[in-house]
């Protein structure tokens, strides 16, 4: 005991007197903070902290935080022997490595071993000096006050962050990526062995530069893991056996487009950000979307999300099936992107139609060519089917019966709904009232809040925020009313009892509640469902918007989109039972006699729609100085409704004029709205 404490004090001398040798340069940088480590690469990372993308840091370098609970075993073991085998015990600096390295020095007349321990290569990495004897010294002097002020766990997650490994790798993390392609809680032996030797001479033991010194370095690292009884000796034969990485490999890439969005939303010093994704679902989802995308023409885009419908947790997310492809526009994010829905919103009309008491999913509607204040919609197929039952009006997705519905709920209330359960709705024409054509896709919204919109479906027809964040507060606090429990329940049993689509792969899905959706000129292809807790969402098509003729949503999305659900746990095979008490679904009621039967609304003769006949766009006209200007209409269904740069123009409502009385000269637009939502607008000048 008093000849390690002699030891100690010697050494400690030895160090006092180096530091007093390297002059005031080196007493000054006892003072400067240690803090490169806060400058890290911004790792995107799933709910179970594995990652996603990682960025590079801000001096250009691949640079991750590492835990030393999150790492192999066995690697910190290999560590500690070669490089520390004292770590756990000296305060810094390990007086007998540096007693022995004195000894062996004045012996031999030159450096023998060195007696850096781990906590003074990390003083080194934090703040590089260079190597002379009392910057040495100083650097000990620093090791000791670093190991005062911080643990030992918090030392090696620092050196850990920090060991060059050639090139702009940094850390074990960000080696283990590089060199083997996945995160360092499971290296192997030969493995470990190696990313222990690297950082001894990072660039002459590169892997991709120098294999066979890399491995020369390995082996002899395996061999003293042995003698230290770290490894036994049959592993190290089985591990000099394995070869070395001939390259390096790309950092992660997943979930690209969600990764960008988040870091570019992170403050600065972020080191990770913890989505709410499944990293392994992503994975699967990536190659299945990218598969997909192959049978598809080289333009064509995918977007998937995956959510779960009970807290809007979003679990995998795609933006785009390549992102490096050009040709796909793939670094465009298309679960973000505004496009026509098509007929994914049909649901949600029967399901409010429903609540609203003027339809059953049993009464008896009329899909037959109709004309309703001009505007005349014509099913998918050129084929009308005459009188049938609502729900299964709604199981076909036919256009005509959901017009009328429309018709009867008004537009405008239908899209205010939508909205104010969250949904991002983007109508044409600012200026413009929603009109009939919402209902087949007259709008602008995004796969992320059709998805969103699906929660609403699961269970208890509220409609879920969608949230990305693994801490962020679960969406069901912030849901939204749309449907009540019995009407999403009902919407739901329609869309399950929907037949899978014919060239579908799914085998495995059991029921899913699902609709497509075909925008005009076959633009963009919809599949969206729920089943057992899960709304997934597809979207097929070109990102810059040009038609893909034959191309629709039960042929181009669908298939994916049970592909996917088929990844995803198993929905149960029976239907789950009905709410009870006040939200008991219209089906489990007897059908009143008033719903037997959905009467369409008289339609106004068709080719006389809305129109304005005074003043006529593009005309000039002299401001009366003693009576307002008579504004007049054609056309449309009453009651009228008149604006003048969007602002009303009192008027009787079931007259087809009004008076408006300028406030001074300039340009004007007019517009008049008639019942169904449809409008006209004249563009004049008053002088």
């Amino acid at each position: 005991m008093r000849r390690r404490a002699g030891i100690l004090g010697a050494a400690l001398i030895a160090l006092l007197a180096g530091a007093l040798l390297a002059g005031p340069a080196a007493w000054e940088s006892l003072t400067r903070p240690l803090d490169r480590a806060v400058d890290p690469s911004l790792t995107v990372a799933d709910r179970d902290g594995r990652a996603l993308r990682v960025f590079l840091s801000v001096d250009g370098s691949w640079r991750l935080p590492a835990d030393p609970a999150h790492i192999e075993p066995q690697y910190l073991a290999m560590l500690t022997a070669v490089e520390d085998k004292r770590f756990r015990e000296h305060p810094g600096v390990d007086p007998l490595a540096v007693a022995r390295a004195l000894g062996q020095m004045l012996a031999s007349g030159r450096v023998v071993s060195g007696a850096s321990t781990l906590t003074m290569q990390t003083v080194r990495l934090l703040d590089p000096q260079p190597r002379t004897l009392g910057a040495k010294a100083v650097e000990a002097l620093r090791a000791l006050i670093l190991e005062s002020r911080r643990s030992k766990d918090e030392i090696l997650a620092l050196y850990l962050t920090l060991a060059p490994y050639g090139g702009n790798i940094e850390g074990v993390r960000a080696a283990s990526l590089a060199y083997f392609g996945h995160e360092p809680s499971a290296l192997t032996p030969a493995e470990a062995a190696l990313l222990v030797a690297i950082p001894q001479a990072p660039e002459r033991l590169r892997p991709d530069r120098h294999p066979e010194a890399a491995r020369r370095a390995r082996d002899r690292i395996l061999e003293r893991a042995a003698a230290a009884g770290v490894i036994a000796a049959s592993v190290v034969a089985e591990a000099e056996r394995d070869p070395v990485p001939s390259g390096r490999r790309p950092m992660p890439m997943h979930a690209p487009h969600l990764a960008r969005r988040l870091a570019l939303g992170a403050t600065d010093g972020t080191a990770v950000v913890r989505t709410s994704l499944d990293g392994d679902l992503q994975r699967r989802i990536e190659g299945m979307a990218a598969r997909w995308a192959e049978t598809l023409d080289p333009e064509t885009g995918v977007a998937v999300v995956v959510a779960d419908a009970a807290t809007g947790a979003v679990l995998a997310h795609l933006g785009s099936p390549d992102f490096f492809s050009t040709r796909r526009s793939g670094q465009v994010d298309m679960t973000r992107a505004v496009r026509s829905p098509g007929s994914t919103l049909k649901p949600f009309l029967y399901g409010l139609a429903f609540d609203d008491g003027f339809l059953d999913p049993r009464s008896v509607v009329t899909d037959a060519p109709i004309s309703i204040g001009g505007y005349a919609p014509a099913n998918f197929t050129p084929v009308h089917h005459g009188e049938l039952p609502a729900a299964d009006a709604l199981r076909r997705s036919l256009n005509v019966p959901a017009v009328g519905i429309l018709d009867r709920y008004g537009p405008a209330r239908f899209v205010n709904r939508l909205a104010t359960a969250g949904t991002r709705i983007e109508l044409p024409h600012v200026a413009e009232r929603p009109g009939l054509a919402v209902i087949l896709g007259g709008l602008g919204t995004t796969l992320e809040d059709l998805v969103g919109l699906y929660t609403a479906l699961d269970h208890d027809g509220r409609a879920r925020p969608l949230t990305m964040l693994a801490d962020e507060s679960p969406a069901v606090e912030r849901s939204r009313p749309l449907l009540s429990a019995g009407a999403a329940w009902e919407i739901a049993r329609i869309l399950e009892s929907t037949p899978h689509p014919t060239h579908s792969a799914g085998r495995r899905s059991g029921p899913v509640a699902w609709k497509t959706g075909t925008s005009y000129g076959f633009r963009d292809a919809w599949a969206i469902g729920t089943a057992n807790g899960r709304v997934v969402g597809v979207w097929v098509g070109r990102p810059d918007g040009t038609p893909r003729p034959g191309h629709y949503g039960s042929r181009s999305a669908a298939p994916l989109l049970f592909e996917v659900f088929d990844v995803l746990p198993a929905a149960p095979r029976l239907a789950a039972p009905a709410p009870s008490g006040d939200a008991v679904p219209p089906s489990a009621r007897p059908l009143p006699p008033a719903l037997a039967y959905f009467p369409p609304r008289p339609a106004s003769p068709a080719g006389d729609p809305v129109r304005i006949a005074y003043p006529r766009d593009g005309s000039e006209i002299e401001r009366p100085s003693d009576r307002p200007i008579a504004l007049q209409a054609k056309g449309g269904r009453r009651p009228l409704i008149w604006l003048v740069d969007g602002r009303p123009v009192p008027a009787p409502p079931h007259r087809r004029d009004a008076a408006w009385s300028p406030d001074g000269i300039g340009f004007a637009t007019v517009t008049v709205i008639d019942a169904d939502g449809l409008s006209a607008q004249a563009r004049i000048r008053v002088r």
